[in-house]
């Protein structure tokens, strides 16, 4: 059989660069398919979006419009458009580009495959952007070569319709994965050589999957059974909701030590008037509770957050609200942007008067906020010993080794291949804006950090 050639662009979440992967092992491992860089030279050409950033979908239609030229050159490439921006269009996309050949959904990839075989048999176009809860899962092909770190998804879709998100619609109602197959995968990826897990869902923190004799286990309880397994030091999870951050999460963070001291917990605004308009369940004063309570069981954790700037009906009082949560928290990070609509949403419906550039110097001035607290963390790690988990060479240097640290920083130091897969322990030496330097010593090995 001829192999074929597939290219893959990715758009978006971590959640969309996991699906990818699901995409490529089911291809290659049981349809004889080449996953390749090269546009030009592909069979396949795949899309997979999202709708999270702004002018979502008017990306896609450019980005297809590049490959139009492709199609042309070449009539018998093919082109499936995957994702959120697929979920959400649906026959649209038909309507605008007629030489796509495919539209898939978030929930629907697993099926690729046979529409691709259903393309070359018709040469007719296929659309299935269905929500068959998760069966994709079931057509899961385990990485034989998956890397030291790796990211499970837990659970699919959002039940809680903010007002200003789109995701509940084009990925559906909260599923959650099994426990079992869960723990299967972890455990086939820790005997390939994974040391770290980063546990994937929109609402990770909702998970309720079902157990092999037919309870309910809860997310704090998912957490303990993931750190039995052997080889698994670090486990990362994102993304968390306020509402269902329960103290039973909380306490996890006491008795399980492989849970890292980092928590990515989107806020969205400081104003509790915003949060309201946002349909956030959550108001600052529980969200403050919540991380007073982890920073009891881990007082050195560092936080991060969402924040999303010039909502609809935003004051410059509640801009400064949110700025003064801010500098409280003390947040280490944030993925922060201007509000930009989504169509379908409720917060559409809104008014938004607010100009765009006054949008634009709010984020600057946040971003320059939060900036300025991330290097004050960065200037504390100087001169302190830091535990790294050794991922490879590093990209500006292949002499250097690069690695990790709790607090996701990256490291690049001097070091020796086998350390790959690798725990070891640096001395951070120096502070660059995107990265850190560390030196390696084995006096440093039983250092208590």
């Amino acid at each position: 059989m001829t192999e074929k050639n597939i290219y893959i662009k990715t758009w978006g979440c971590q959640m969309n660069e996991y699906d990818s992967s699901m995409i490529t092992q089911l291809l290659e491992k049981k349809h004889n398919f080449k996953r390749i860089y090269i546009p030009e030279i592909a069979d396949v050409l795949i899309l997979n979006t999202c709708s999270i950033r702004e002018k979502a979908q008017e990306k896609v239609f450019h980005q297809l419009g590049r490959w139009k030229k492709l199609k042309k050159n070449n009539p018998n490439v093919i082109i499936a458009v995957g994702g959120c921006v697929a979920t959400q269009e649906g026959e649209e996309i038909r309507k605008r580009a007629n030489y796509v050949d495919i539209i898939f959904g978030t929930q629907t990839l697993h099926r690729l495959p046979n529409m691709i075989k259903m393309v070359k048999q018709n040469k007719k176009h296929v659309i299935d952007i269905d929500f068959p809860l998760i069966e994709k899962f079931d057509f899961i092909e385990y990485q034989n070569f998956p890397g030291i770190t790796a990211y499970v998804t837990i659970i699919e879709g959002c039940n809680k319709f903010c007002s200003f998100c789109i995701v509940p619609y084009t990925r559906g109602y909260e599923v959650s994965r099994p426990v079992d197959d869960i723990l299967l995968e972890i455990s086939m990826l820790s005997k390939r050589g994974v040391r770290e897990v980063n546990l994937l869902g929109q609402n990770v923190n909702a998970y309720r999957g079902k157990t092999f004799d037919g309870k309910i286990c809860k997310f704090s309880e998912l957490l303990k059974l993931v750190a039995l397994i052997d080889g698994i030091d670090r486990i990362r999870f994102t993304t968390s909701n306020p509402i269902e951050f329960t103290d039973d999460i909380i306490e996890a963070y006491l008795d399980t030590k492989k849970i890292v001291s980092f928590l990515h917990l989107p806020v969205q605004s400081g104003s509790n008037r915003i949060l309201k308009l946002m349909k956030r369940a959550h108001s600052v004063q529980e969200y403050k509770k919540i991380i007073e309570k982890i920073t009891k069981n881990r007082p050195n954790i560092q936080i991060s957050s969402d924040f999303i700037v010039g909502f609809p009906g935003e004051t410059q009082k509640d801009f400064e609200k949110t700025l003064n949560f801010i500098k409280e928290i003390n947040f280490d990070m944030s993925f922060s942007f201007i509000y930009s609509s989504r169509p379908g949403t409720p917060a559409a419906e809104l008014p938004d008067n607010l100009p765009l550039e006054e949008k634009k110097n709010r984020l600057y001035e946040l971003q320059k906020l939060i900036n300025k607290n991330a290097k004050l963390w960065n200037e504390k790690m100087l001169g302190s010993i830091q535990s790294i988990l050794v991922e490879g060479p590093s990209r500006k240097n292949p002499m250097e080794l690069y690695g990790r640290t709790e607090n996701n920083r990256i490291v690049n130091f001097e070091g020796q291949p086998n350390m790959i897969g690798q725990f070891i322990n640096v001395k951070i030496t120096k502070i660059n804006s995107n990265s850190l330097k560390g030196y390696y010593s084995k006096k440093f090995s039983n250092k208590n950090l």
